[in-house]
């Protein structure tokens, strides 16, 4: 059986360079032969989450459908003000939605987390807020992440990465991603 692993992230400009960063992680997830899928940009532009609603937009039915099915995740968070963006925190709220499922919350699932910034230290606050968020939902962040200095690395609309190290390094994380959720299957 195939993993898969849903990639989430980036921020409201489609094709933003965090969402391109996460591309980037996803291709190290499909050189390990794993499927994937991406929601960014439009895609989470979702309604505050409360769980008091029980009714979902469709963005929100296919977001909470799409990590309930995941066998890994990869998160990608704009650093705002040394934290993840608002955007990327209100997608993960929805997690709760799977608190009563056989597998509640991120459970046995691996985590790769990538913190953009155009700085060091929001990228990096950033990074530890995304770690801690995965703690949270008892999913398992990759032992590999990152945090990339947006002013120093840049990514062009084709894929490509000003550094060769920086790219190597995201799809490791993506490669990490798989082989967890692979041993965790087994």
């Amino acid at each position: 059986m195939t993993i898969t692993v849903v990639g989430l992230g980036g921020s409201i400009r489609d094709d933003s360079q965090s969402e391109r960063v996460l591309r980037t992680v996803l291709a190290g997830v499909a050189e390990r032969g794993a499927k994937t899928s991406i929601l960014t940009g439009s895609d989470l532009l979702l309604p505050f989450y409360d769980p008091a609603i029980s009714e979902r937009t469709a963005r929100a039915e296919r977001l909470v459908a799409e990590l309930r099915d995941a066998d890994g995740v990869v998160l990608v968070s704009p650093g705002y003000h040394g934290t993840v963006s608002g955007l990327v925190k209100n997608a993960l709220d929805y997690v709760e939605d799977l608190r009563t499922d056989d597998r509640p919350y991120l459970h046995g699932r691996a985590v790769g987390c990538v913190a953009t910034a155009s700085g060091w230290q929001a990228g990096v606050s950033t990074l530890n807020a995304l770690r801690s968020i995965v703690h949270a939902l008892r999913g398992w962040p990759t032992p590999l992440g990152a945090s990339l200095h947006s002013g120093q690395v840049r990514f062009d609309d084709i894929g490509g990465c000003s550094d060769d190290g920086v790219a190597d390094t995201l799809r490791t994380i993506g490669e990490q991603v798989v082989d967890f959720a692979e041993q965790y299957r087994r």
